[in-house]
């Protein structure tokens, strides 16, 4: 049973439990139990399931061990201390690791001062990194809190001799587990628990969150199920512990006249000047490359205050370059750092006054989770400033700013059903020993992201790992495991090796060579050339290239091309919006509407967000003029906006879902487009809505009635095959299920090679039917993860049930809502200061159309979209 604690336990019932040395130890430290310790700390020390969600900087991580300290200072001072792993740590970083046990061996070493003899208490980490020497030393020695990742878990159960040393673990903690829930590294570590649980029955789980929904979900993933039911978990869910002062600040007046050069100045300034304000600023930005801008324009603005003072952190620096960083955060010897999301999560970077987030962070969650970075200690106050640029922006995190001070935490998907992890798993599952196929069935069911797994699902998995499926050797895919009589084990004798050597769901990435016949042009990343079909152009160093087709890691263009791109270079960095932010958005925007129409809006907007005046006003303005202009998209209304931009015709669809939402829409609806149609159709996707472009007229009331008409999934389906998108993806479920060995033999295969494999096996495969478990996890994967379809399924139906309706308008120059949209399609051919020229140009066109319809004015008939572009 799930269930919320409601009360806290008192001091002295907390201080009754602790050994007299870790009593003398904690209050030498701190002078009161925190409020995360008061709920969980009893319940973690009666072997209770556990999960703790506060913000960073909360306590989290000692209201988790201070019970297991407890009980291993204890046992040393008894005598009793066994030579076992009593307590496995589980994070989903090593640098975290790193801190974890820092943090560990530090009080114990200081409970040993103050006893003045060693107490013998072990704490070692085990990861990738470990070295043989290490590993030796564990095995005699096992350190009895083991601090690992969900990969070196995977790795420890299938080993012959240290798993020994897990058969009596007492207790688990997954720290930051709200990261992990929501990918295939989740799912992994969930089957991992479940295989830990059964050799260690009835071992205690604790996990440790920060804010997060939906919070019985992160529950029953943390405790999985015994039988029909989730096992018992105690939920601590303390939200808001600590004082936050967050707010949205636009660096100018107006963001919408305002010149670029006149925002990109006063933007720095302001940066500037907070960071001066504070002793240590840290900046998030939405992108890798924003990050490193940032970096160097305020080193090249204010060359007498930022020299190796300020730095950048995020994946595609070297790791020593980001432990170096750190080191230097903790150290106190940086004014700023900038990074993108690799600062996240909880790794120790010492004292933080002020975060600033550039642009919106697309989810309430993420913005609490960056700015609880700052104000660390549990007393201080956590303070955070996002800066807005642009009007969609201010809306945006104008709402987004009004859900966090009232708690309103978007709601977290958890993958469900991955036959790739599933595979992997099985095959480990064999390597220690021979299994019934119903008791290995009844295991996986009791891993939360596996309870709903088909019988049928499962079978075909088993059918594929024991060489079942008819052609599959022949492209050198064989067995993994031998299934006979009920029975289910490992064959071959490298299959210890094999699995030591794959494990894992990260997926190898590499940059794509772009090529024009044999000469190369540059490099995109893979996530980009997911993103691309045939036709679509882009720009890569100021040209303008068609993509035609992929092959390993290269890519083949056209450079003969005059049409503008279909896809910005930037989009495979861009973090996705909510689909609760952005409905919460809608709603809004719905509001705001009515109130427009009863003359009270001011009045409503300050009684609604809490954002200052000059955004207040800033917000009236954008509303009103898209109201005027033509109509407000709402939580209750799409609008199919139709413009001719010069020779093509321009479809958008305001349809603010966010973009995982508006992916599946866009490509269901292209497809649909292409069935009354005959052609295909250029897409673009926003979290905002979406467009499509073609040659010649469409009619969107016809193909709006096949798409109702139509299966949804059967549509969505077919609109990825032959797709960049269902290549790639395809290998790294490949990769994941062991189809492709990344490792085989002490030689690793290059990613190139990994997708010529796989694109030989996705045929093979496609032959073998929708069935076949790798291609149908693919499908899901791109479908469910990348995607959201169930969102997307609920605006269809929604529009069946006419709880959305569907207005369709016609517009000389595009809505002041659609302006972004339709620039950000041609940014890589705009400078980006043009862009901001561009949108002053349309903004004054439809500010003299608002004015000049009341007198019938003709001249708005004049405005010629090309000319306007053209200049």
């Amino acid at each position: 049973m799930i269930t919320l604690k409601e009360k806290p336990e008192s001091s002295e019932d907390i201080t009754a439990i602790l050994n007299p040395l870790v009593k003398r130890w904690f209050f030498s430290r701190f002078r009161e139990f925190s409020l995360p310790q008061a709920f969980a700390v009893m319940d973690i020390h009666s072997r209770k399931n556990v999960l703790v969600s506060a913000p960073t900087g909360a306590t989290k991580t000692l209201t988790a061990f201070l019970s297991i300290l407890n009980e291993l200072v204890d046992s040393a001072q008894k005598g009793i201390l066994k030579n076992k792993v009593y307590c496995v740590y589980v994070s989903p970083l090593k640098a975290l690791n790193y801190d974890i046990e820092v943090n560990l061996t530090v009080p114990l070493a200081e409970m040993e001062a103050i006893l003045q003899e060693n107490l013998g208490i072990r704490v070692a980490v085990r990861t990738g990194d470990t070295t043989p020497l290490e590993k030796t030393r564990m095995l005699k020695e096992p350190p009895h809190i083991l601090i690992t990742t969900p990969e070196s878990l995977a790795i420890l159960l299938s080993s012959t001799k240290f798993v020994e040393h897990l058969r009596s673990v007492e207790w688990v903690i997954v720290d930051e587990i709200h990261a992990l829930a929501e990918n295939k590294r989740g799912v992994h570590l969930s089957l991992s628990l479940e295989r830990l649980e059964a050799i260690t029955p009835g071992m205690a789980r604790v996990g440790l969150s920060a804010t997060v929904a939906p919070i019985d979900e992160i529950a029953k993933f943390l405790v999985g199920f015994a039988g029909d039911e989730p096992r018992d978990c105690v939920i601590v869910n303390v939200p808001f512990i600590k004082k936050i002062d967050l707010q949205v600040i636009s660096p100018v007046k107006s963001l919408i006249t305002t010149s670029y050069d006149e925002k990109q100045r006063s933007m720095y300034r302001l940066l500037n000047e907070m960071i001066q304000q504070h002793t240590t600023t840290l900046i998030f930005t939405n992108t890798r490359a924003a990050t490193e801008r940032v970096v160097h324009t305020l080193k090249e603005q204010y060359p007498t205050l930022y020299k190796d003072n300020i730095g950048a952190h995020h994946g595609s620096l070297s790791k020593e370059h980001r432990r170096s960083l750190e080191k230097r955060m903790r150290e106190g010897r940086l004014r700023a750092v900038v990074s993108s999301t690799s600062l996240e999560l909880g790794i120790d970077i010492g004292y933080i006054d002020l975060v600033v987030l550039l642009g919106s962070p697309k989810s309430v969650a993420r913005a609490l989770q960056r700015i609880g970075r700052s104000g660390h200690k549990l007393h201080e106050t956590t303070k955070g400033r996002i800066i807005v640029m642009d009007r969609d922006d201010l809306v945006e995190c104008s709402v987004l700013l009004r859900n966090a001070l009232l708690g309103k935490v978007d709601r977290i998907a958890i993958p469900q059903n991955c036959l790739d992890v599933l595979s992997q798993h099985i095959f480990g599952i064999s390597i220690e020993r021979k299994i019934k196929d119903s008791e290995l069935f009844e295991l996986v069911k009791k891993s939360y992201s596996f309870h709903t797994l088909s019988r049928a699902d499962f079978n075909a998995v088993i059918d594929y790992l024991a060489g079942e499926y008819i052609g599959l050797e022949e492209r050198s895919v064989y067995a993994k495991i031998w299934h006979a009589d009920g029975m289910i084990g490992k064959k071959g004798k490298l299959a210890r090796v094999l699995y030591m050597t794959n494990v894992g769901t990260i997926p190898d990435e590499t940059f794509i060579t772009v090529k024009v016949g044999n000469q190369a042009i540059g490099q995109i990343d893979e996530s980009f050339l997911e993103r691309l079909r045939r036709g679509d152009v882009f720009v890569l160093g100021g040209e303008k290239y068609e993509f035609l087709h992929a092959k390993g890691t290269v890519a083949y263009v056209n450079a003969s091309v005059y049409r503008p791109p279909t896809v910005p270079s930037w989009f495979s960095e861009m973090l996705p919006l909510s689909f609760d932010l952005a409905n919460d958005i809608g709603i809004f925007r719905r509001l705001m509407s009515e109130k427009l129409k009863s003359k009270n809006a001011m009045e409503f907007l300050r009684s609604y967000l809490s954002v200052d005046d000059n955004s207040l006003q800033a917000i009236y303005e954008y509303m009103s003029a898209q109201s005027l202009y033509a109509s407000i998209p709402t939580d209750r209304k799409i609008i199919a906006e139709h413009y001719n931009e010069g020779q093509k015709n321009l479809y958008i669809f305001h349809a603010l879902f966010g973009r995982r939402v508006n992916d599946a829409l866009s490509r269901a609806f292209a497809y649909a487009a292409s069935r009354v149609h005959h052609r295909d159709f250029e897409i673009g996707i926003s979290d905002n809505g979406f467009y499509i472009a073609a040659e010649h007229p469409v009619n969107i009331r016809e193909v709006v009635k096949v798409l109702l008409a139509s299966d949804f999934d059967s549509l969505l389906k077919l609109s990825l095959e032959k797709t960049e998108i269902l290549r790639r993806r395809f290998r790294h479920v490949a990769t994941r299920g062991l189809m492709i060995l990344r490792n085989y033999m002490g030689r690793t295969k290059r990613v190139g090679r990994q997708q010529v494999s796989s694109m030989l096996l996705l045929n093979a495969v496609q032959r073998l039917g929708e069935q076949f478990p790798l291609l149908k996890e693919a499908k899901r994967e791109i479908l469910d993860d990348m995607m959201d379809r169930q969102n997307a399924k609920s605006v269809i139906n929604m529009i069946k049930d006419g709880k959305i309706e569907i207005e369709h308008i016609e517009t000389k120059i595009p809505s002041p809502f659609a302006f972004n949209l339709v620039v950000e399609a041609h940014l890589d051919l705009l400078r980006i200061e043009d862009k901001a020229e561009f949108l002053k140009r349309m903004h004054q066109m439809v500010m003299a159309k608002i004015a000049l319809d009341k007198k019938k004015s003709s001249r708005i008939d004049e405005f010629s979209y090309e000319k306007e572009w053209g200049e």
